[in-house]
């Protein structure tokens, strides 16, 4: 399993090398206050990056949170009701 997460590791960075280094148009971001000039490569992989990362947590808020708080709510209630053993 950790050979497979190593393989899929380095197979998606030289699919962002590749991407990179065929995408090297220059170009700039107006972000209104600031200019940025970088590349079209770089700029998509920020951009899928931060996609990644927004969705994930989005993700995390909306389904993973929640379900943490109902584990936690349902294990509680499970202690409350269990019987002791005191002999």
């Amino acid at each position: 399993m950790r050979l497979l997460r190593f393989l899929i590791a380095i197979a998606c960075l030289a699919a962002g090398a590749i991407v990179g280094a065929l995408n090297r148009a220059p170009v700039v971001i107006d972000l209104g206050f600031s200019r940025l000039p970088t590349n079209l490569g770089v700029s998509l992989l920020v951009a899928l990056l931060l996609g990644v990362l927004i969705g994930g947590l989005a993700i995390s808020a909306s389904v993973v949170l929640p379900m943490r708080r109902r584990l936690a709510r349902a294990e509680r209630q499970g202690a409350a009701t269990a019987p002791t053993s005191g002999s």
